[in-house]
C-alpha cells in the first residue's frame, strides 16, 4: 500500500486548459523530487528526452490497482525494474475512456493474455490493459456514465503520469503542487433525482450530494448534522434524542421518511449510522414521480448510499474520543473472497458508547454492516447487504414551547433518571440483481425488507396541560408513558428496465419500472400519573402510578403498487427534456385489537414530473422543472365519516448550474414555489373533526457552492431564503410561517491541506453556520431565536494514518434544534472530538 503514500514531487506542467494533454510528474521512489536535470542527457525538455530514448522493447509482467483518496493508481510492472517510455502527449480520451498507448512494450502477464478489472472505483466500469500489436500495449480507463473526473494515474517505475485531461505536456521543469483530481466535495453525477447515473448538470432539480469525505473532515457521526451544509434543508432532531434522520425541506417536513440505496426507509422509531455511508444525496422537490405517492414530504427527499464491496483491497480502523464520555471505534474492510475476484466483500463494524451534556442522559450502540458482491458472469451482478443495529439509549424528549424553558440551563432534564429508557432493534436486508443484455439495456431487480423492534418508557412534560405550568410558575405537570413493544415491518420489492436508444438523431435514456411495497406498524400504549417538577430546582426520585391502557394494541399499515416511466430525451447535445409519470395504487388500514375501530381506504394517484435542461457552454445549464405528488391521508375521517383526499404538492423551479476553475466548483442558483392543498384544518362546525380547505405554500431562493478554489483549499458554501407560510385555513391565522422555517439560513465550510514540503498532510478547516429565528407550534407558540455557530478542525494524514481534532461550537453558542411540532431541545455546547485511523 505504499504507492497510496507517496508524495507528490516535483511535477512537469504548462498552463491548464481544457482539451488538451495531460500533465506527467514524477519521484523518485524513496520519496526525493526527481528534477530532469538529473538525469544524464543534453536534451532540455520531455519531449526531446523521450525522442533521445532507444526504443527498446520492454517487458510488462503485472498490473496492480490501488485505490487512493483521489481515485486510481494503475502500476505497471516491468522485468528487471526497466522503465517505459511513456510520452504523455499521447494519451486521449473518447468518449467515457481514457486512453494511454505505450510504444515498445510486450505484455507478458503470468496467467492471463491481458489484465481486465471491473468496477475498480464509484465511477470507472473497467481497467483493461491489452497488446495493440508486437510493439504497443493499451491501457483502457472506462467510466461507467461519462469520462472518469477521478484522479487516474499511470505510475512505470519511479515515474507517474496523470490520465485525466487537464493540461499539455510540459517543456519546462515547474513544481506543482495539489490534488490535481479535483475536489473530494464536488461530486459531478448522482442517481436519485433520475435513477440515472447521469450529470447533476444534465438533471433538470436541485441536488446537493454530501460525499463521505465531508464526514470524515467534519467527524459527523449523526446524519442529521449534514442538513448544515445543504440550502433549504433543516434538520429534526429524532424522537427522544434518537440518532434517526428527520429533515425539514423548503419548510415542509418529511415526517422522518427517507431512502437507503433507493429503497422508503421509515426511520422515525430507527436509528441510523454513518459507518458504511459513503454519501448522502438531497433532492428538493417533490419525489413521488420515482419513489412514490405515500411518501412523506412534497418538497425533497434524502437517499443514503451505502458503501459496497472493492475489488481492490482496502481496510481501515479507526477510534473517535470526544466530550462527555463519548468514544467509537469502528472498523472497514473490504476486497476479494476469491482469485478471480468474482466474489467480493465489505464489513463495517462501529461500536459507540457516550454520555452527554444533558443530566442523566447517555446512549449505547452495535452496529455490524456485512455486504457481498457476486459476478454471476462478465454482464451479470447480484449484491446483498445487511444492516444490524441495537442502539440504547435515555428518552429525552426535551423542552417544551414556552418562553420560560428558553431561560433553563442546556443541562436541564425533564424526566425521571433510571426510568427513561428506550432500545430500538433494527434490521435490513437488502438484495440487487443487474444483468445488462448490452451495452445499452439492462434489467435492475432490488429487494428491501426493514425489520425494526422497539421498547421505551419516559417521564415528560405534558404538552396538554393549561397553562403549560402550574399556578407557582415554576412546577410542570408531567405524567409517564410506557410502550412496552412495537414493531415495524417494511418490505419493497423494484424491478426496473433502463434503455438507451435513438429514434433519428434524438437519444433516449428510458427508464420503466414496477415497485410493491407493504409497510405495517403495530404497538400498544400505556399511561400513568407522576408528580410534578419544579424546572428550576428539580427534585428526582417520583414513582409512577398504575398504567393504564391509553390506546389498546393497534395496527396500521398500506399496501401500494407503482408503476413508473421515465424518458431523458437528448434533443442536441446542449437541449435535454426530463418527463416521467408514476401511478399509484394505495390500499391503507388502521384497526385496534377489539375491532372497535376498522378502518380501511383506497387512494390512487398519478404524479407528473417535466424538465428542460439548456446549456449554452459546456460549464453552464439553466433548467425549468414543473412536477406534482400526492400523499394520502391515513385513518382521517370528516364528520360525515367519509374519507379524505390525499394531500397533493406542486412545484414550480427554475435555475442555473454553473461549473468554475475547470470544472472543480459548483454554483448551483434555484428559484422555486411549491403548493401544498388538501391540507387538514379544524371544521368549523365541529372542533372535534377536520375538514379539507387548508393550503400551504413555500417559495424561495437557494444558492450551493461545493468543489475546489485551489489545489488543497476545498469548500462548501449554501444560503437559502425561505418564505414557507399557511396560505388558506378556517383556524390558523393566515400568513403563519411553517414549524422550524427559518426565512433565512447560511453555512460555510472550508478546508485546506498543504500539498507539498516537510507539512504535506497537514491541514484545517473552519467554518460558521447561521439559522434565523424560527417558530414552533402552529399556530406560532414559541419562537426560537437565531444563532451562529462556528466549528473548526485540525487534522494530519501521513503514511496511512490520519490524526484529527475536530471542535464544534467554539463559540459556545446558546441554540435550540426542534422536535418537531410542540417539542425542542438545547443544542450541544463547546464539544471536541478526536479521531486516530489507520488505512492499510
Amino acid at each position: 500500500m505504499k504507492l497510496l503514500h507517496l508524495r507528490l514531487g516535483v511535477a512537469i506542467a504548462a498552463v491548464f486548459s481544457v482539451g488538451t494533454a495531460p500533465i506527467a510528474w514524477a519521484e523518485t521512489s524513496d520519496g526525493n523530487n526527481l528534477r530532469l536535470r538529473d538525469f544524464n542527457r543534453p536534451a532540455m525538455t520531455v519531449k526531446e528526452w523521450l525522442a533521445q530514448v532507444e526504443a527498446v522493447t520492454v517487458t510488462v509482467t503485472g498490473v496492480k490497482l490501488e485505490r487512493t483518496e483521489a481515485g486510481l493508481n494503475i502500476t505497471l510492472e516491468t522485468a528487471d525494474g526497466r522503465l517505459l517510455q511513456i510520452d504523455a502527449t499521447k494519451f486521449r480520451s473518447e468518449n467515457k475512456n481514457l486512453i494511454a498507448d505505450i510504444p515498445n512494450a510486450v505484455l507478458a502477464l503470468p496467467d492471463a493474455q491481458e489484465f481486465s478489472a471491473e468496477n475498480p472505483t464509484g465511477e470507472i466500469a473497467n481497467v483493461r490493459v491489452t497488446q495493440v500489436d508486437a510493439a504497443n500495449i493499451r491501457v483502457i480507463v472506462a467510466g461507467k456514465n461519462a469520462l472518469p473526473t477521478e484522479e487516474v494515474t499511470l505510475k512505470t517505475g519511479a515515474l507517474a503520469y496523470s490520465l485525466n485531461p487537464e493540461g499539455e505536456t510540459p517543456e519546462e521543469e515547474l513544481v506543482v503542487t495539489g490534488d490535481r483530481s479535483g475536489s473530494a466535495y464536488f461530486a459531478p453525477n448522482s442517481t436519485t433525482a433520475t435513477k440515472l447515473d447521469v450529470p447533476l448538470r444534465d438533471v433538470p432539480a436541485s441536488i446537493q450530494v454530501i460525499p463521505r469525505q465531508l464526514i470524515e473532515d467534519k467527524q459527523l457521526v449523526r446524519l442529521n448534522d449534514l442538513a448544515d451544509y445543504v440550502s433549504g434543508v433543516q434538520a429534526q432532531s429524532g424522537y427522544g434524542g434518537l440518532s434517526s434522520q428527520g429533515y425539514y425541506f423548503r419548510g415542509f417536513e418529511t415526517s422522518f421518511e427517507t431512502l437507503r440505496n433507493g429503497f422508503r426507509d421509515f426511520g422515525f422509531l430507527s436509528p441510523r449510522d454513518v459507518a458504511n455511508v459513503e454519501r448522502v444525496e438531497f433532492l428538493k422537490g417533490p419525489a413521488s414521480v420515482l419513489y412514490g405517492g405515500s411518501f412523506g414530504s412534497i418538497a425533497g427527499v434524502v437517499n443514503t448510499i451505502t458503501k459496497k464491496p472493492l475489488e481492490t483491497p482496502f481496510r481501515q480502523v479507526g477510534i473517535t474520543v470526544g466530550s462527555y464520555s463519548f468514544y467509537r471505534p469502528t472498523i472497514d474492510l473490504t476486497g476479494p473472497l476469491t482469485p478471480d475476484k468474482s466474489l467480493l466483500y465489505r464489513l463495517n463494524l462501529a461500536y459507540e458508547n457516550a454520555g452527554s451534556y444533558r443530566d442523566f442522559v447517555d446512549s449505547e450502540s452495535i452496529f455490524v454492516a456485512p455486504a457481498l458482491t457476486w459476478r454471476l458472469g462478465p454482464k451479470t451482478t447480484f449484491t446483498i447487504e445487511l444492516e444490524y443495529q441495537k442502539y440504547d439509549y435515555v428518552f429525552d424528549r426535551g423542552l417544551l414551547p414556552n418562553a420560560v424553558f428558553l431561560t433553563l440551563p442546556r443541562e436541564r432534564f425533564l424526566g425521571e433518571p433510571g426510568f427513561n429508557r428506550a432500545e430500538v432493534e433494527s434490521l435490513a436486508v437488502t438484495y440487487n440483481f443487474e444483468h445488462n443484455f448490452s451495452d445499452n439495456w439492462k434489467f435492475r431487480q432490488g429487494f428491501n425488507a426493514n425489520l425494526v423492534s422497539n421498547f421505551q418508557q419516559n417521564v415528560r412534560g405534558s404538552r396538554f396541560s393549561e397553562p403549560l405550568l402550574e399556578a407557582d410558575g415554576r412546577s410542570l405537570p408531567r405524567r409517564a408513558e410506557r410502550e412496552p413493544d412495537s414493531d415495524q415491518q417494511n418490505f419493497t420489492l423494484q424491478n426496473e428496465v433502463f434503455g438507451k436508444f435513438n429514434t433519428g438523431s434524438i437519444r433516449h435514456n428510458l427508464l420503466f419500472g414496477v415497485e410493491l411495497s407493504r409497510y405495517r406498524f403495530n404497538y400498544s400504549f400505556f399511561r400513568a400519573s407522576i408528580d410534578s417538577l419544579d424546572i428550576f430546582n428539580p427534585v428526582y426520585g417520583a414513582k409512577p402510578g398504575a398504567f393504564e391502557l391509553a390506546y389498546s394494541p393497534e395496527e396500521y399499515g398500506a399496501d401500494n403498487v407503482g408503476v413508473y416511466v421515465q424518458d431523458l430525451i437528448e434533443l442536441l447535445p446542449n437541449l435535454k427534456l426530463l418527463a416521467g409519470l408514476r401511478f399509484d395504487a394505495n390500499d391503507s388500514f388502521y384497526r385496534n385489537e377489539d375491532r372497535t375501530t376498522d378502518l380501511s381506504q383506497t387512494d390512487t394517484g398519478v404524479s407528473p414530473r417535466l424538465g428542460l435542461v439548456y446549456q449554452p457552454t459546456d460549464t453552464t445549464a439553466l433548467y425549468f422543472s414543473w412536477s406534482r405528488s400526492f400523499n394520502p391521508q391515513f385513518f382521517s375521517r370528516n364528520r360525515t365519516g367519509e374519507a379524505f383526499k390525499p394531500e397533493e404538492g406542486e412545484q414550480f423551479e427554475i435555475g442555473v448550474k454553473q461549473e468554475l476553475f475547470n470544472k472543480r466548483l459548483s454554483f448551483n442558483l434555484a428559484f422555486y414555489q411549491i403548493t401544498k392543498q388538501n391540507v387538514l384544518t379544524t371544521d368549523p362546525n365541529d372542533s372535534d373533526f377536520s375538514i379539507q380547505t387548508g393550503e400551504q405554500k413555500s417559495r424561495g431562493i437557494e444558492l450551493d457552492i461545493t468543489g475546489q478554489i485551489l489545489p488543497g483549499w476545498d469548500v462548501i458554501a449554501t444560503y437559502a431564503y425561505t418564505d414557507a407560510f399557511v396560505s388558506e385555513d378556517n383556524v390558523l391565522p393566515v400568513g403563519e410561517t411553517l414549524v422550524n422555517a427559518a426565512k433565512h439560513r447560511a453555512s460555510l465550510w472550508t478546508k485546506y491541506e498543504i500539498q507539498d514540503g516537510n507539512l504535506r498532510g497537514l491541514g484545517f478547516g473552519v467554518g460558521v453556520v447561521f439559522s434565523d429565528d424560527r417558530p414552533i407550534g402552529l399556530p406560532n407558540v414559541l419562537i426560537l431565536p437565531s444563532y451562529v455557530r462556528a466549528d473548526a478542525a485540525l487534522f494530519y494524514r501521513r503514511e496511512g494514518w490520519r490524526l484529527a481534532l475536530n471542535f464544534r461550537n467554539i463559540s459556545n453558542t446558546k441554540y435550540q434544534e426542534s422536535q418537531g411540532n410542540f417539542y425542542f431541545i438545547p443544542a450541544a455546547p463547546f464539544t471536541v472530538y478526536g479521531t486516530v485511523s489507520y488505512q492499510f
